[in-house]
């Protein structure tokens, strides 16, 4: 160098003219050592110029190479690491592809007819410290374990007492016996809920269950006395009071959590199986429609038999289309929070919920100076279907919701992928 303001480099050209002659001289000095001994400018260039493209084409060719010898699968399992490290057999690989979208058309694309084939070629690619136990084909046909069915049975039992207390009581001790039942069934119904096959990884708050249940005990006498012009006085325990009770569909809905968590405890295991022997996402949901219909035609026929019964042994009305349309909705609301869509699920009870208290806050609101029409369309409801007609309805439609919905979720292999740890769950 001959100083800081003669640097013996190209310089970048300072003007839309030609570069400066010391900028081509050291290009040239460059084309020369490289390429060849050509002294002419013009040849130079030239050589430089084919240079530069054979050069180009040999360092694009490698990445060419690289891209089109590229191996998918390993993209894929580099996308879905902690998924393929985690798991502890290909099912829940599968699970998890179908949970982010990967279809059996999305498996063509990796050269594998399924998502299970390639889960499993994914599962096999991750390196272990040891050899996994080998999946067993064919799962042990489920067991009924004894202490989540005793607490799935408790409910039932402890509101049956609640019951023939109110009944063999009068007074200040009725009131007793009516406010530690409620609290017994209350406690009991939430053991049940976080032990054995009803129980869910998420905690869900259970303020909307009760609602529901408050309202098929106390729902249709306040009904029936706000179209009266009531009500005059608390209920009194009754079922022939000013504001009457009804207990029958409630302790017919308590009896039928043991059958409830049977049913879940059955599909999840029954699924799981399925799931083991299925070759494809469509095949798996196919065989496991049947399945969920079959679970939940089986709930709702132990529960029609309850209500016959607890209706016949109270000499009560059993109240059939709502508390039918009530027990549907809370199984399916349970199953889906069980498999992972409890969102969905609350979003419903609460929707359900806030019908039912609409309906009746209606019906004060309308005994406001100029606000008649509030209560018109509750009023024109039951002039048709009676009180039983605001609950019917409104669980009605929240039962069909969540069956639609259970029809499209609880038939996706993501919605199983860990029901076998949940049927096997201690206790």
């Amino acid at each position: 160098m001959s100083g800081l303001g003669e640097l013996d480099r190209p310089e970048t050209p300072s003007s839309p003219g030609a570069w400066d002659e010391r900028s081509r001289r050291s290009l040239t000095d460059v084309g020369g050592d490289e390429g060849g001994t050509d002294e002419s400018g013009t040849d130079e260039s030239g050589s430089r110029g084919a240079g530069a493209a054979a050069s180009s084409r040999d360092r694009q060719s490698p990445t060419r190479a690289r891209r089109s010898n590229a191996d998918p699968v390993k993209a894929l399992m580099h996308r879905h690491g902690d998924l393929c490290e985690r798991a502890v057999d290909p099912l829940e690989i599968a699970a998890g592809l179908e949970a982010h979208g990967v279809t059996d058309r999305t498996a063509a694309r990796f050269r594998h007819r399924d998502v299970f084939s390639l889960a499993e070629e994914m599962y096999a690619r991750v390196p272990r410290d040891e050899d996994p136990a080998p999946r067993p084909t064919d799962p042990p046909p489920p067991r009924v374990r004894a202490a989540w069915l005793v607490l799935a049975l408790l409910p039932g039992v402890l509101c049956a007492a609640a019951v023939a207390g109110l009944r063999l009581t009068d007074g200040r001790p009725r009131l007793i016996a009516a406010a530690v039942g409620a609290l017994a069934v209350t406690l009991a119904l939430r053991a049940a809920l976080r032990r054995g096959p009803l129980s869910a990884a998420t905690r869900t708050t259970g303020t909307w269950t009760c609602w529901l249940a408050g309202y098929a005990l106390l729902g249709d006498g306040l009904l029936r006395t706000a179209l009266a012009g009531g009500p005059d006085a608390l209920p009194d325990g009754t079922a022939d009071g000013e504001w009457p009770l009804t207990v029958a569909p409630v302790v017919a809905l308590a009896l039928s959590c043991a059958p409830a968590a049977v049913c879940a405890h059955l599909f999840a295991a029954r699924a799981r199986r399925k799931l083991t022997s299925s070759r494809g996402l469509a095949d798996f949901s196919a065989s496991v429609r049947p399945l969920l219909l079959g679970t939940f035609a089986l709930y709702m026929g132990v529960l029609t038999a309850l209500l016959t019964l607890t209706g016949a042994v109270l000499d009560e009305r059993a109240a059939h289309p709502q508390a039918l349309a009530l027990g549907a909705l809370l199984l399916l609301a349970r199953l889906l929070t069980v498999h992972g869509h409890a969102h969905s699920a609350t979003l419903v009870l609460t929707a359900t919920a806030a019908a039912e208290g609409a309906a009746l806050a209606t019906l004060f609101a309308g005994r406001l100076p100029g606000c008649e029409f509030l209560a018109v369309p509750v009023e024109a409801l039951v002039a048709v279907c009676g009180p039983a007609g605001v609950p019917t309805a409104a669980c009605g439609l929240g039962a069909l919701t969540l069956l639609v919905h259970a029809f499209r979720r609880l038939t996706r292999a993501s919605a199983h992928a860990h029901a076998g740890a949940a049927t096997e769950r201690p206790g």
